[in-house]
């Protein structure tokens, strides 16, 4: 098998500790690990930054190698032990579906520590919570079943750093259970979104702290005193701007904006919502890109008097997401159709609270006039001042008073817009909303 020079000397390694293991005699030389600069992996900077030990290292590559060597570890071991049969010393557990050998913790204190109890507890302590490996979310211990100790756990490297390694990049997380989130995009600009003078400077506000919030942080020493990320929210009626608002500010800042749906998030058993969270910050904390959470009163409503159990877990889903959201280092953006409908404890931690007002006068006939197809003519019997005055609607309203509107105009095969459409494309917007059209 051709395999790359940092996997070559895994398998050299592996090789030697079976070998002095069943031959205390062996005169073999323990394999000198290579430089990290000639590595075939795509090494982070963070990682040269850190400066990883040997063992480190070794415990890198002894995960990553089944995602990149699918077969490897399985040939060195049963070259080795054809006449030795079982080694429980050797740990490792098989998949579901990938039946090849996957290295637990027993693997690595086998291959790095041996016997050596001092050497053991090193060793134990790559796979501690504050350890560089675990803060990061790059590989960590699973969870070993019915109370077996610790070590025997499979040892875990997330999908987004086995591309970072072997690709050099993160390809963009995929809706799935584990990350109910899409990307949502738009092909509108800023001057297409009609907002108030106000709401428009706070907007500016927060695509300053996307392009600068970094350098605040990191080069002017400030993430000794404030917390990592930034935490906003967008409040008021329906279609007035909030999710358009999300997309822009992705647009124009070159970051992915994820909407979630919360139908996957929250569940009705105990624990479940957590898990669902954990799963989406983990992915979503490798992008640092932003994280627009649409009619968040599902997940971020007020806490409840505890009644019964099912109150006390619902208060525990709410505290655990206040804590995933101060430590996500990206913007967070929560959606609501009213402030007062989420949770004080999440309110008091906006660095931004933006409200989206229905559009004044003033502000529906800029929408209006922005509106229709530039393939179109307005009728003489138009009156868009008067309908901007006359009828309070949203953006959304309007723009889906101006598709029936165009509708209406092709069904009769003509490419002019007359009163009568928009007043019968208003009449249908007020009945949708129960609303009576004086």
């Amino acid at each position: 098998m051709n395999i790359t020079l940092e996997f070559q000397y895994l398998k050299d390694l592996i090789e030697y500790r079976l070998d002095t293991y069943f031959n205390k005699d062996n005169t073999t030389i323990l394999p000198t690990i290579p430089e990290s600069d000639d590595w075939k992996l795509a090494i982070p900077d963070m990682f040269k930054k850190e400066s990883l030990s040997v063992e480190e290292k070794v415990v890198l590559l002894l995960t990553l190698c089944p995602h990149v060597y699918s077969n490897l570890l399985d040939t060195i071991i049963q070259d080795k032990l054809s006449s030795t049969g079982d080694f429980p010393q050797l740990g490792g557990v098989r998949g579901k579906n990938f039946r090849g050998f996957l290295p637990t913790g027993e693997t690595a204190l086998f291959l790095l520590a041996g016997d050596d109890i001092e050497k053991r507890k090193e060793i134990q302590n790559i796979f501690t919570a504050d350890h560089f490996f675990s803060k990061h979310h790059i590989l960590w211990l699973d969870e070993s079943p019915n109370e077996e100790p610790r070590m025997s756990g499979k040892i875990v490297i997330s999908q987004e750093y086995v591309e970072l390694l072997v690709l050099g990049k993160v390809n963009k997380p995929a809706f799935t259970l584990r990350f109910p989130a899409q990307i949502i995009e738009t092909e509108m600009e800023w001057d297409d979104l009609v907002l108030s003078r106000e709401t428009h400077q706070q907007i500016k506000e927060l695509q300053i702290w996307i392009t600068h919030g970094s350098t605040l942080l990191k080069d002017w020493g400030m993430y000794k005193k404030l917390k990592p990320g930034y935490r906003a929210l967008f409040h008021g009626p329906p279609g007035t701007g909030k999710t358009l608002t999300a997309s822009l500010l992705g647009k124009y800042t070159g970051k992915d904006v994820y909407k979630i749906d919360l139908s996957m998030i929250v569940s009705k058993f105990i624990g479940e919502t957590e898990k669902n969270l954990a799963n989406l910050f983990a992915k979503a904390e490798k992008t640092e890109n932003i994280l627009f959470f649409d009619e968040a009163d599902a997940l971020f409503g007020k806490r409840t008097n505890v009644r019964d159990a099912h109150d006390k877990y619902a208060n525990q889903e709410v505290s655990y997401l206040l804590q995933r959201i101060e430590n996500y280092k990206g913007l967070v953006i929560l959606a609501s159709n009213f402030k007062s409908n989420i949770d004080d404890a999440f309110v008091r931690r906006f660095q931004s609270i933006v409200h989206f007002q229905l559009p004044k006068t003033a502000e529906r006939l800029i929408i209006w006039k922005k509106a229709f197809p530039s393939k179109v003519r307005l009728h003489q019997d138009v009156d868009l001042p008067g309908i901007a005055q006359r009828y309070e609607l949203s953006g959304a309203e309007i723009m889906n008073i101006v598709q029936y509107a165009c509708l209406c105009a092709l069904e009769a095969g003509q490419k002019t817009i007359r009163q009568s459409y928009i007043v019968n494309g208003i009449q249908r917007e007020y009945q949708k909303s129960g609303r009576v059209m004086r």
